[in-house]
């Protein structure tokens, strides 16, 4: 019997590894799985090692610095000493799985990445601590194949799991009347980010943009996404002195039916994209963290519709330039200019054609199973 074990770190490396599981265990019916991991793992009946609690937190205190390395420390002297795994699979979540592939490769366990660190947008010397301790990479990018290849890693280009996994766009009339929208009028939603930080820093600038925009243009409907993991209390404090909708937990209803999207970037930008979307995006944050960003990042692009087409579809409005007027001005444009709103629209629909339509996790589950020789 073949043994895997699967290290996630938060929400989106679950969904992404109970993907790939259910596939190995079509495929490889005999195989063992554990994992770190969450509710999609575990609903497969996957055992887990380690839930998210412990990981998901954001930032470097004592705290959350000392629950990494314990959690690391066990879990390599578990499966060094007890579950001896034919292979490990990393998901994402590089901090620590860079830190585990090194551990892992001492301990002479395989080591495969799914998903692995952006490499190409910053920190690009962690490139070479891939190198060094991950056996196989399955890259998302059509681009990254080339890349991870010209410093002699193992990879295979598996195609980007949204291919497969994006739902088709929602019923327009059926979520306007669910949400008292007025199908004859124009909707712009805005997504201010999955995080408390990004909060902070950005739904003042993209609430003033909105009143400029309602001041503009009465007609305009303007709905705020609230993102699950954004409790209530936390979202909706900025709403007191507005009257605007928020809808929760719907990211893709939203991004399918819009007529216009601000967005704090992110793989939403790139499901918009596939949704053909207009869109915007603007990003403000503490200013010292900017300075470093400009440091570590090895491209000057930011949106993924502009970065993997090799070119300026859609705005990017960063750091002194995201002003509530000058995010009102983009948006107005790509409402009412039909020129720049075609223009945009156009290229992100080559977005989509540069992207295979390969299903990712089945690709990753049949290479792996290739990779243990299984019968």
């Amino acid at each position: 019997m073949k043994k895997i074990f699967i290290i996630t770190g938060e929400y989106s490396g679950d969904m992404h590894a109970s993907n790939v599981a259910k596939h190995l265990l079509n495929i490889m019916p005999d195989i063992q799985i554990e994992a770190i991991g969450g509710e999609n793992l575990k609903n497969l009946g996957i055992k887990l090692f380690s839930d998210h609690s412990k990981m998901s937190a954001m930032g470097l205190t004592p705290k959350i610095i000392w629950n990494h390395l314990t959690l690391g420390v066990n879990l390599i002297k578990y499966l060094k000493n007890e579950y001896k795994p034919d292979l490990v699979l990393l998901i994402d979540y590089g901090v620590f799985n860079l830190k585990m592939a090194k551990h892992l490769k001492k301990a002479g366990i395989k080591t495969n990445y799914y998903i692995p660190p952006q490499v190409w947008a910053s920190r690009k010397w962690r490139i070479k601590t891939i190198k060094k301790y991950v056996d196989r990479v399955f890259c998302i990018f059509p681009f990254e194949k080339e890349m991870y290849e010209s410093y002699g890693i193992n990879t295979t280009y598996c195609g980007h799991p949204l291919i497969s996994q994006i739902p088709p766009k929602a019923d327009k009339k059926e979520f306007f009347q669910k949400h008292e929208l007025d199908e004859n009028k124009k909707l712009i939603s805005v997504f201010p980010g999955s995080r408390v930080f990004e909060l902070k820093n950005l739904m003042p600038i993209f609430i003033k943009a909105a009143k400029i925009l309602k001041k503009m243009h009465p007609d305009l409907q303007i709905v705020f996404s609230q993102a699950p993991s954004i409790t209530d209390e936390q979202y909706h404090k900025y709403f007191k002195n507005t009257d605007f909708k928020y809808i929760k937990g719907e990211n893709q209803s939203l991004l399918s039916i819009s007529d216009a999207l601000i967005l704090a970037s992110g793989t939403v930008a790139l499901e918009a994209s596939l949704y053909n979307t207009p869109m915007i995006i603007a990003y403000k944050g503490p200013y010292l963290f900017y300075l470093i960003y400009l440091i570590v990042r090895c491209i000057k692009r930011v949106c993924l519709a502009n970065i993997i087409a090799d070119k300026d579809i859609v705005p990017e409005i960063i750091e002194n330039s995201a002003k509530p007027d000058f995010i009102a001005y983009n948006i107005e444009k790509l409402i009412y200019d039909e020129e720049a709103r075609s223009k945009q629209i156009e290229g992100l629909k080559s977005v989509k054609d540069l992207l295979s339509d390969k299903n990712s996790a089945f690709e990753v589950a049949s290479e792996i199973k290739k990779e243990l020789a299984y019968e």
